[in-house]
Order: structure tokens, then C-alpha cells, then sequence
């Protein structure tokens, strides 16, 4: 007989979903990011991800790479693996420039576009996605690019 590793999926919620906070606009997202985030905002580009119920209350989060100074690498399968993890019906990305430099880049128009089309199949949306320094932050859905 075959030897067959068992896979399985876990999920604990923390909270009652009564109590978990509801993201509204992209304020509320940058709120519930920037608690999250460590002192190394200015030095080391990091991404997260918010994972939502679809009454935009937030499930969870994630953090999905950490990278240098000018960067960081983002793989959709493990975005879409937490999000399908936690049941969430919704996500909501966001990530630092070390740089203080709010306007995105290529590469975040790029992956941004990606996330996007590849949660289409999943049926996971893509609400925003958010840039963040130490003074401010820019949403890609305030700005008409989602």
C-alpha cells in the first residue's frame, strides 16, 4: 500500500465575528494596516494582506513576503492560499516604501493587475491595494486603478 500525506485545512478564528472590525474605505484598511507594521517602515519593504467576510469585516491577516530595502517578492499562490484558508470572500493588499515615495511602481501596477485577475476565477475580490510610509499612504482603489 501507498504511503499518502494528509492534507488539511485549519482555521481558527480568534474573535467573535461580531467583534472584528468592518473596513469601509481605504482609511479604515490603512488604520488596520499600520497596527500591524513593525518599526521598519523606513528601511525594509514589507507585504501584508487583510482577509475579509463579505460584509468586510476583517477575518484576519497575513504576511505575505519581507524584503530589502528596495523591495519585495510577491507570490499570488500564497496570497490566494491564505485567503482560501480563511474563507474570506475578499482581500485587501498593502505593502511600505522604505523610499517615503507614495506613487507606485511598474512592478506594483503589474502584481496588482494579477492579484486582481487571478482572484476573478477564485471569486476572491481584490478592494485595494494600499502603499504606506511613515507620513501617508496611497490606494489604488481611491485612484480609479482598481
Amino acid at each position: 500500500m501507498e504511503t499518502l500525506s494528509e492534507i488539511t485545512i485549519n482555521y481558527k478564528p480568534l474573535f467573535k465575528l461580531s467583534d472584528c472590525p468592518k473596513v469601509v474605505t481605504s482609511k479604515d484598511a490603512e488604520k488596520q494596516f499600520r497596527g500591524l507594521w513593525s518599526d521598519k517602515i523606513q528601511y525594509i519593504e514589507e507585504m501584508y494582506i487583510l482577509l475579509l467576510n463579505r460584509a468586510n469585516k476583517v477575518l484576519g491577516f497575513a504576511k505575505i513576503s519581507i524584503g530589502g530595502t528596495t523591495g519585495t517578492v510577491v507570490d499570488t499562490k500564497v496570497i490566494f492560499q491564505t485567503a482560501l484558508k480563511a474563507n474570506a470572500n475578499s482581500i485587501i493588499l498593502c505593502h511600505n516604501h522604505p523610499s517615503g515615495n507614495l506613487q507606485p511602481s511598474d512592478a506594483d501596477i503589474k502584481i496588482t493587475k494579477n492579484i486582481k485577475e487571478a482572484g476573478k476565477v477564485l471569486e476572491i475580490h481584490l478592494v485595494d491595494h494600499i502603499i504606506i510610509t511613515d507620513e501617508g499612504y496611497y490606494s489604488f482603489a481611491d485612484e480609479g486603478m482598481i
